[in-house]
């Protein structure tokens, strides 16, 4: 099962060895950024993690999605529920809908949806998915540390890690790692 441990502030204000301990899955998505959309409150701290019908699935974004009100009352005109003011949150309904058997074609359908300057982190139990953006307007790239992928958006975070950058992820791509690698 994915575990999520949000905050508002610092990660050291937010982040402590107790709460690094609990989160012991090999594979992780973070996020720290200030909030664009929705309010700064901790209900729209991300990632956003949900249960579904298909299972878990958390997203965590950076960028500005243009369509994202009118994607919102769309889905509230057909009766879902949000609990965040976050854009992000749309992106996990348009994951949600039924029609895919599976989470891969749920997800690539999911991006087609969306309008504007964003990346993407996606974490399943069982994959990551990394996503830019068509026109490549915010910035994604793929390192390895220890024998894994890290992915950050920028190489600076890979250099704070020690992690070797292996390259830029291209516009429009979407990467998915998993067990086997990419």
């Amino acid at each position: 099962r994915l575990r999520i441990h949000r905050g508002l502030g610092l990660v050291s204000e937010v982040f402590n060895s107790a709460d690094l301990d609990l989160l012991s899955n090999p594979i992780a998505i973070g996020h720290v950024r200030y909030s664009t959309a929705g309010s700064p409150t901790l209900q729209n701290a991300q990632p956003i993690l949900v249960d579904y019908w298909r299972g878990q699935v958390a997203v965590a974004h950076n960028g500005t999605l243009v369509n994202a009100q009118v994607l919102r009352r769309d889905f509230e005109a057909a009766g879902s529920i949000f609990q965040t003011t976050s854009d992000t949150e749309t992106i996990v309904h348009l994951i949600a809908r039924p029609g895919f058997n599976e989470n891969r074609s749920a997800i690539l359908q999911a991006v087609q949806e969306i309008k504007g300057a964003f990346c993407l982190l996606i974490l399943t139990p069982r994959e990551l998915v990394a996503v830019r953006d068509p026109h490549g307007f915010r910035p994604l790239c793929l390192g390895m540390l220890e024998g894994s992928y890290v992915v950050a958006s920028e190489t600076c975070a890979l250099d704070l890690l020690g992690a070797k950058f292996v390259r830029e992820i291209e516009a429009g791509e979407a990467l998915f790692i998993d067990d086997w690698g990419l």
